[in-house]
C-alpha cells in the first residue's frame, strides 16, 4: 500500500465515521458536532488538493509505507 492510497482511505473512513456519529438518523448517532470533523477533513483534504501538504503522510512515512502517486508527494 502506498501513502497517497493510506491517506485516502483514512479521510474516507474519518468522513463516513463522522458523518455516522453527526446524523440524527443513524442508529449510532451520538452529536450533530461530529460533523464539524466531517467539515475538517474536508478542508484538510481541499487545501491538500491545493498545496500538496499532506500532514497525515508524515506519520505514514515514518510507519514505513511507500511514496506512490503525487498527492502526498511533498
Amino acid at each position: 500500500m502506498t501513502v497517497e492510497r493510506a491517506v485516502r482511505i483514512m479521510a474516507g473512513f474519518f468522513v463516513l465515521l463522522s458523518l455516522a456519529l453527526g446524523v440524527e438518523g443513524s442508529p449510532i448517532f451520538v452529536s450533530r458536532w461530529f460533523l464539524a470533523f466531517t467539515a475538517f477533513v474536508g478542508a484538510n483534504l481541499f487545501q491538500s488538493g491545493i498545496t500538496g501538504f499532506c500532514p497525515p503522510s508524515f506519520l505514514l512515512r515514518r510507519l514505513g509505507l511507500k511514496d506512490g502517486g503525487s498527492a502526498c508527494s511533498r
